[in-house]
């Protein structure tokens, strides 16, 4: 009797994980389909939304471009180079644009900004939104007739999304052209500029475009979507603003790799 006791109660305790993932799971998807519509409609973007918007750009984008510069370098330094140099002693230089094009803009590139998205913004956001409503604020904007959806989730998912896509093309940007600058400076400017872009350009396929546009664009939107959801789900403990920013984290870098996952069987298989 005891062990169909204890094994109806790991049964349970599986079932109720599998339940709770997947009320996340389709309340994360509810919030984000609920931005894409508000959208596309003109009359919700007043004023304030806007400038809500352009600020969440401002700091989720702009702020952060220098930072992915300086790893987009780094990257360029260890990968580009790495691959440009051996590739070229085994007599095999003509790969070196389908090997990049697969490490860095498939897959590296949106990966690593992806993250510095989640450690930056993900974070200010989840516990921006957990002070707002631990001290009230949200019910008070609520109680103005102003929904507390559009005016703070809305532009802030939306400014996560744009924000990540613009800093995953400076990244790329960035790392090819500062590789092929370590590249023309170790070789003392023995290196083809042309064969060199060339080769990188002409292994792009459409599949790369759309893995390159899904994965700089699906994450950041469910980037914004977990973290609005975890900040607004904080009750009136301020305690619960640290745990909220640390499960938004959680959750946003766990949906990065299955989105991205996902989107690579997509494209490729």
């Amino acid at each position: 009797m005891g062990y169909a006791d204890g094994r109806m109660s790991f049964l349970g305790y599986i079932g109720s994980g599998v339940l709770a993932r997947w009320s996340r799971l389709t309340r994360l998807a509810a919030i984000t389909w609920a931005v894409l519509l508000r959208t596309v409609r003109p009359r919700t973007w007043t004023a304030p939304l806007r400038n809500v918007l352009a600020r969440q750009v401002l700091f989720t984008g702009f702020e952060a471009t220098g930072f992915i510069a300086l790893i987009a370098v780094i990257v360029g330094a260890l990968v580009v180079v790495q691959a440009q140099y051996w590739l070229t002693r085994l007599g095999q230089s003509n790969l070196i644009g389908p090997i990049l094009t697969a490490v860095v803009l498939r897959e590296l590139g949106p990966l690593l900004t992806n993250f510095v998205v989640i450690a930056r913004s993900g974070t200010a956001i989840a516990t921006e939104l957990a002070n707002m409503k631990v001290h009230g604020e949200v019910r008070a904007l609520d109680a103005m007739g102003i929904d507390p959806f559009v005016y703070l989730v809305v532009p802030r998912v939306l400014g996560v999304a744009i924000s990540t896509f613009c800093l995953t093309i400076i990244f790329l940007a960035v790392t090819f052209i500062g590789g092929f600058a370590c590249i023309w400076a170790i070789e003392l400017g023995d290196v083809n500029m042309g064969l060199f872009f060339g080769n990188i350009i002409g292994a792009v396929t459409v599949p790369d475009v759309f893995s390159l546009l899904a994965k700089s664009i699906v994450p950041g939107l469910l980037t914004g979507a977990i973290c609005c959801d975890e900040g607004l789900a904080v009750g009136v403990a301020a305690t619960e603003v640290p745990i909220a920013a640390t499960r938004g984290v959680i959750r946003s870098v766990a949906t990065l790799f299955v989105t991205s996952l996902l989107i690579s069987i997509m494209a490729f298989v």
